[in-house]
């Protein structure tokens, strides 16, 4: 049976995608939001940092708790929350009440991202752990990419459209995980859970070489990307020409990017050494970068050449990705739910200091934005080539 067919890997490629489409799906209702609430459109633009804060501290909190009382239940415990406040978002009448209830789904609304990349690993191993993971990121980059088109079509009824639509998804992904996942966690695999277990699960983490160059070199290469994502307004309307309907030109290209990453990666496992792998998508990246490098110095703005570059080098963090995502979770094979969480905190993290500080350095032109993809990648490239699995 192909991979995309596989009830577990459309179950775990489900739970993955609850936090896409909680950001995505509400962006286009932003300007009716601050009609209906009366609220200024920063006061909207905060209900995204409401959410993106608790979703991204509970990342480190996910993981621990399914070592402890098995994948399932904290998945569900999790998904619980996150469909009761997109319920909560439904009825909101005022700004407060839409922050209060979005901070409720970034709760709960890493569970099952960080559950099915734990249970990946718990379920396969070897090149088919590869594979399904490669599929999941296919699945899970899918997503982004139709839930503003979604939330577009639900404005057609009305905003609450939008969060019935997630309530209704997150159950989905819920009942699909309990009815279709076996629980991996077995009693006697079961850990303790305390504020003070789980922070020695994390120094332990911490002293592990392996796994923090494999975590950071893989949130570098993601956040290389992402300074586009968050530079897209400036870097699209206002140094390539674009128009507010036209941001699809850098979104279909990049996704496409990744997914024929993502197909690289699942189709090279098992037959071409994962270190093989590893080396092709970073001398790719880096080359890629170096030539965006290149243009953006001596050339003028091209559509083309500004978002085909960006396209490319998501071929190569796409690919790569899988193999690294794997290794790190190999590194501690009895406590795999945290070092799931370390590794999508690390990746939260690092976008968020991007987000932060990069981008409104960089954004002043499309030089600038290809320093920052030039510098991250580099520091990617540092990282990964320190570690074992580089070597192996």
């Amino acid at each position: 049976m192909s991979l995309f067919l596989n009830p577990r890997v459309i179950a775990l490629a489900a739970l993955t995608s609850v936090a896409p489409f909680a950001i995505d799906t509400y962006l286009p209702a932003f300007h009716i939001l601050s009609d209906d609430l009366s609220a200024s459109p920063e006061a909207i633009q905060q209900s995204l940092t409401f959410y993106l804060l608790p979703y991204t501290l509970m990342l480190l909190f996910h993981g621990p708790i399914s070592d402890g009382i098995g994948r399932i239940k904290a998945m569900q415990w999790g998904l619980l929350l996150f469909f009761f406040a997109s319920i909560g978002c439904v009825f909101s009448t005022t700004i407060e009440s839409l922050w209060f209830f979005r901070a409720l789904q970034g709760i709960g609304g890493g569970a099952g991202s960080v559950v099915a990349r734990a249970m990946v690993r718990d379920l396969y191993e070897g090149a088919e752990a590869q594979r399904v993971m490669a599929t999941v990121q296919i699945l899970f980059g899918i997503a982004p990419a139709i839930a503003p088109m979604i939330g577009g079509l639900l404005l057609g009824f009305h905003w609450q459209g939008i969060f019935v639509f997630l309530a209704l998804y997150g159950a989905v992904a819920m009942f699909m995980g309990s009815k279709i996942l076996p629980e991996t966690m077995k009693k006697n695999m079961l850990v303790p859970i305390s504020f003070k277990s789980i922070v020695e699960r994390y120094k332990m983490l911490s002293k592990n070489k392996e796994y923090i160059l494999l975590i950071l070199s893989v949130s570098a290469n993601f956040s290389a990307f992402f300074i586009y994502v968050l530079a897209s307004p400036v870097f699209l309307i206002d140094h390539l020409g674009f128009t507010t309907q036209q941001f699809g030109y850098l979104f279909i290209p990049t996704v496409t990017g990744m997914l024929v990453g993502s197909f690289i990666a699942k189709k090279t496992a098992g037959f071409v050494k994962p270190s093989l792998v590893l080396r092709f998508g970073y001398y790719f990246m880096f080359f890629i970068a170096l030539s965006n490098l290149l243009f953006c110095s001596f050339m003028p703005n091209n559509p083309i050449f500004n978002i085909g570059f960006i396209a490319l080098y998501n071929i190569g963090m796409a690919s790569v990705m899988p193999i690294i995502a794997l290794a790190g979770l190999d590194c501690f094979p009895k406590i795999r739910g945290t070092a799931a969480s370390g590794q999508a905190f690390t990746q939260m993290l690092f976008a968020s200091i991007v987000a932060g500080f990069l981008v409104p350095i960089l954004w002043f032109s499309t030089f600038g934005l290809s320093i920052g993809l030039f510098f991250l990648i580099s520091f990617g490239s540092f990282t990964i080539t320190r570690t074992k699995l580089w070597k192996s």
